[in-house]
């Protein structure tokens, strides 16, 4: 039988806190989980390998027994000893242990009988079948979470994604107003819950896509607009496009470049209210009017004599 590593399955030191070890665990079991990984035997290899470890390394008796056990492996080989021939026998145990705690679904519902625990954790630290299961407390169902990026306009109309979840295959809806770190909740998608416990949520986790022409500022928006030098000077109107259509802004004599107007209620919807919404800073970008005739150079060099005068 061969040793396993776990802090090495982990990437943990061996004086590694229980909040790294668990920290470092979500971590590696996000990035492997089968639902992610679909038909990756690869990554669900590696995500049984990751709950086993955490299955040991979480539980501070467990851990105990797993440090001492190393210490005497790592001994037995500095002196010469031939791994094959190592006695495990004052090691072993028999039955599950009570209380099996992976967090990310149970395995042996993933992963069929067995639970997918190595021939090592069984005979270390009680194997999943063998013996009759202990009666375990009902518990809920690990949850889930997904990366989704989504556009600055699908966040102001809100959108929908589908999602492949096993064989089936849902419309999950992200209403307007989210923003990056937004979570969306789909109830009963997550990990099979224990014991009879109900299933988990699944959470879509989204990221709202840079825009070109729009910065976001909580629910409000800021853009730049281009503005022709004899508006600028003489006053008039300006269009804005902005994300619920166009808009007029009224531009009073002598602007200068730089200068922000607001458009109340012109900014992304409230999330917990979409009716409102915030406001749309407008900043004033000044043109200087480019290929000009002689006619125009004349005229410009007539007006820069009175302004010298």
């Amino acid at each position: 039988m061969e040793y396993r590593d776990y802090y090495q399955v982990l990437g943990v030191g061996r004086d590694s806190s229980t909040q790294e070890i668990k920290k470092a665990y979500r971590a590696l079991a996000r990035k492997y989980h089968p639902d992610v990984n679909p038909d990756d035997k690869r990554a669900e290899e590696r995500f049984k390998e990751i709950n086993e470890a955490y299955e040991v390394l979480g539980d501070p008796e467990k851990r105990k027994k797993y440090d001492q056990l190393g210490a005497n492996w790592q001994q037995w080989q500095r002196a010469g000893g031939d791994p094959s021939s190592f006695d495990w026998d004052p090691w072993r145990t028999a039955g599950r242990p009570a209380g099996v705690r992976v967090e990310y679904g149970d395995l042996g519902d993933l992963f069929g009988g067995g639970g997918g625990f190595s021939d090592f954790f069984q005979s270390i630290f009680g194997g999943m079948g063998g013996s009759p299961r202990r009666q375990e407390r009902s518990r809920r169902g690990q949850d889930y979470e997904h990366p989704v990026e989504i556009t600055l306009h699908e966040a102001y109309q809100g959108t929908t994604r589908l999602l492949k979840l096993g064989d089936r295959r849902i419309e999950v809806k992200i209403p307007a107003g989210v923003r990056t770190g937004s979570r969306v909740r789909i109830r009963g998608e997550g990990g099979p819950g224990a014991a009879g416990g109900a299933k988990g949520n699944l959470y879509l986790t989204v990221k709202v896509a840079a825009d070109p022409v729009f910065q976001r500022e909580g629910d409000d928006l800021r853009r730049k607009v281009a503005l022709d030098l004899y508006t600028a000077v003489l006053g008039g109107e300006a269009q804005v496009a902005t994300l619920k259509g166009a808009a007029v802004l009224k531009i009073p004599p002598e602007t200068q470049t730089g200068r922000t107007f607001r458009l109340r209620g012109q900014g992304m919807p409230k999330l917990k209210n979409p009716e409102e919404h915030g406001d749309l800073y407008a900043e004033i970008d000044v043109r200087i009017p480019t290929n000009l005739t002689n006619e125009e150079k004349t005229l410009f060099g007539k007006l820069a004599s009175l302004n010298h005068d």
